[in-house]
């Protein structure tokens, strides 16, 4: 096999373990800590953000503990994309593979990584055991303990809260939006109505007025 031919399949491999999907996820990020930009082809901020992303990607590819991915939610890594919640693109997670965590820093490179450097550390998770604090390895064995069907209704449920939560909040942010709209239309209103009573002419007049009055004090000093 030539050197050119082993180069362009060492890079397609490489541009394989960068894109996870929901078949590839588990073998790709395990033993990592991970941060994964969920993404859509089509959004500008992500195609914005693409240059600096790939940069992240190639700097950190074949590291021992800390990987950078992306996934595209409208082709294979959907499935991926649902199972973590991703409502808008880009959507950035760390941490555990199997409990990303929200990023919410800046999405410049350099703030980028020093993410990476400082929060991809291995970290308490069933796979880490070590890592974790007599507490939380007392809580992964409750649930290890559970039967499969108990475990899955107890994340189902607390799934459930949390679509609750976000339409909750949704649901007040269209009323506060509503209320917003019509505060600025009867604001809008009253101001039409001062303007149409004539509270530029008073101000014209009142000018007038007093321009009048400061002639007509010179005028009297002069008399005298």
């Amino acid at each position: 096999m030539s050197r050119v031919l082993l180069l362009s399949l060492s890079m397609l491999a490489g541009a394989s373990a960068m894109h996870v999907t929901e078949s590839n996820y588990d073998e790709v990020t395990a033993g990592k800590a991970v941060f994964v930009k969920f993404y859509a082809p089509w959004c500008g901020h992500c195609k914005k953000l693409a240059p600096a992303w790939k940069e992240l990607m190639d700097e950190y590819d074949g590291h021992e503990t800390k990987l950078v991915v992306h996934a595209d939610c409208t082709a294979e890594g959907k499935p991926l994309c649902d199972a973590n919640g991703v409502k808008g693109f880009p959507t950035l997670k760390y941490g555990d593979p199997s409990d990303l965590q929200d990023y919410k820093g800046g999405r410049d490179l350099k703030t980028l990584k020093k993410h990476v450097e400082e929060k991809l550390v291995p970290s308490c998770s069933p796979s880490n055991l070590d890592l974790c604090d007599d507490e939380k390895k007392a809580e992964i064995q409750v649930f290890s303990d559970m039967a499969d069907e108990e475990l899955q209704k107890l994340i189902d449920e607390k799934t459930a809260e949390g679509e609750v939560a976000e339409a909750t909040f949704k649901s007040g942010v269209e009323e506060l939006q509503s209320t917003y709209e019509a505060l600025q239309k009867e604001k809008e209103a009253t101001l039409e109505a001062i303007k149409e009573s004539g509270l530029g002419l008073m101000k014209a007049v009142q000018k007038a007025k007093a321009k009048n009055d400061a002639a007509n004090t010179e005028e009297a000093k002069d008399e005298l």
